[in-house]
């Protein structure tokens, strides 16, 4: 009983471990069009809320920065 009790308590603690759940990728261009509006949709936010943010903030350099950028 407490065997049981000790692997269920483990297995439910390393589904915590495990990657996520698989995306499927959109199957029609409706879908396709959708996800590439929603993706726009949030690089124009990412934009509009880094040109608002102080650039000395360690926010700003963890969500603003893009590879290629210079190091300040």
């Amino acid at each position: 009983m407490i065997r049981m009790i000790a692997l269920s308590i483990t297995a439910v603690g390393l589904s915590g471990c495990l990657p996520p759940a698989y995306e499927a990728e959109p199957a029609s261009v409706y879908q396709w069009q959708r996800r590439q509006e929603a993706v726009e949709r949030q690089e124009a936010e990412r934009v509009r809320l880094c040109a608002i943010m102080s650039t000395d903030t360690d926010r700003y350099r963890r969500d603003c920065r893009r590879p290629g950028d210079p190091v300040r």
